[in-house]
């Protein structure tokens, strides 16, 4: 296969200086500033002009979009703010109808009902797992009740997604893995790790995995968010219920809820699972009776030494999230689903990058990594639409849950993958809990 080919950037302005760099009102205007090259076509296809600059590639004219399926009717079980988000991204699926709703929240559900009108309602999770109108479930309840609302729609023969992380323990992830193990092929079990499924991560990983930044010699990742994560309420058993991360029974904190996606991406692309994790955190700036901490720190050491920085906090926005895999000839840096590369300068030629033209600031040259460009190509689209044309990683997930459910495929991240990532959350979890260091076995990866 040849390699893509990148198309020029433009040249930044010598008065773009450190203070505007910071100042800058998104990522995509950074990476322009260090030198965006969009990848979106084929190197043997580009003959530079006179001015050095490259053509726009011609679309596909051979490109076809996979056919939509027969419709897989849907049934959603946690109507709260994720649910609510699935609620927007199955609307944009031609071909999974929601046909149910459940919560036993009923102001949930009045805000779920007006999204999908055509949704029957339940109170009761078993009642829905018992209309035999639905076929695919997707259960995005608080991670500690999943494990009952799993088996069950496993024993009821539907097609489960299940929100990640897959459990809040070893013990219930097992439970899950081992029931979702004996299913027969046809009967669909996807964990919601929706990187997985993304088609940017994917393009990611290739330039990854072929050896494009030379030896792996770290990794980081990050999640900034100014925001308390608490909910209010009237009723105090209510408010409770809906604030149940903030409490060490119901959740797995910063690292085990949120964190998980990216630490998962580590040990997808390292290709290994982790030896051991050192922890640390606190509650530094949200004091107000929460268990879990608002700060953490996490490194995951993985075989052969590479180790992942995991940081996360919700008393500060800045820089916001991302994850950097860093090698000795190039680094990645993937944020905001989209991706850049930034090669060393001693780095060898890959080959098409020969053809860009590169722009300079502060040191850092960065090369887009952009997936689906032949799409947006047969689209009519200009390669450099590519960055604002990606839906959302969960969009992409449940696009392939209903693929893998009328195919009878196996998921990008199944009970197997699911379970991997939730004996690393809980460790990760732990290990900040006791401000220390956890191992890891192969036998915890055991089900």
């Amino acid at each position: 296969m040849n390699p893509p080919l990148p198309s020029p950037s433009s040249q930044p302005s010598p008065d773009f200086n450190r203070r505007d760099f910071f100042k800058a009102g998104s990522v995509a205007a950074m990476m322009a500033a260090m030198g965006g090259i969009p990848i979106t076509g084929r190197a043997e296809d580009a003959k530079p002009g006179a001015d050095g600059t490259l053509p726009v590639p011609k679309a596909d004219p051979n490109f076809k979009e996979k056919p939509v399926g027969p419709p897989v009717k849907m049934g959603l079980i946690g109507l709260g703010a994720q649910g609510r988000d699935i609620i927007t991204q199955l609307g944009r699926l031609p071909n999974a109808p929601l046909v149910a709703i459940c919560d036993s929240y009923k102001s949930s559900v009045k805000r779920a009902a007006e999204a999908a009108p055509a949704a029957k309602i339940y109170d009761d999770y078993k009642a829905l797992l018992e209309d035999k109108d639905v076929q695919g479930v997707v259960i995005a309840t608080p991670t500690h009740l999943h494990r009952e609302i799993a088996l069950a729609a496993i024993a009821a023969g539907k097609h489960v997604y299940l929100e990640a992380p897959m459990a809040g323990s070893i013990e219930d992830a097992r439970a899950i893995s081992k029931a979702a193990a004996a299913l027969p092929a046809k009967q669909i079990f996807q964990v919601g790790h929706a990187f997985r499924a993304n088609p940017q991560h994917h393009h990611v990983f290739k330039f990854f995995r072929t050896g494009a930044c030379g030896h792996t010699a770290s990794a980081s990742a990050q999640y900034n968010k100014k925001q308390s994560w608490r909910r209010a309420s009237p009723n105090p058993d209510r408010e409770k219920a809906l604030n149940w991360r903030l409490f060490r029974e119901t959740s797995l904190g910063l690292a085990g809820e949120i964190g998980i996606h990216a630490i998962d991406t580590a040990s997808w692309y390292l290709d290994a699972l982790p030896v051991s994790v050192s922890g640390f955190g606190g509650i530094q700036q949200w004091q107000d009776g929460r268990e879990v901490e608002d700060t953490v720190h996490a490194v995951v050491e993985y075989p052969g030494g590479v180790r992942l920085h995991y940081s996360a906090t919700l008393a500060s926005g800045f820089q916001g999230e991302h994850q950097i895999f860093h090698g000795s000839d190039a680094a990645i840096l993937i944020r905001d689903n989209k991706g850049w590369m930034f090669k060393e300068v001693d780095a060898p030629l890959l080959g098409w990058e020969v053809y860009a033209r590169k722009d300079d600031f502060l040191s850092d040259s960065g090369i887009a990594l952009v997936a689906n460009a032949t799409k947006i190509l047969a689209q009519g689209k200009k390669p450099a639409e590519a960055a604002s044309d990606t839906d959302s990683p969960l969009k992409y997930s449940l696009e392939k849950f209903v693929e893998h459910v009328n195919e009878g495929t196996k998921p990008e991240c199944g009970w197997k993958e699911g379970f991997e990532a939730a004996v690393t959350a809980v460790k990760v979890n732990e290990a900040i809990v006791k401000n220390g260091k956890v191992t890891l076995e192969k036998s915890d990866f055991v089900v």
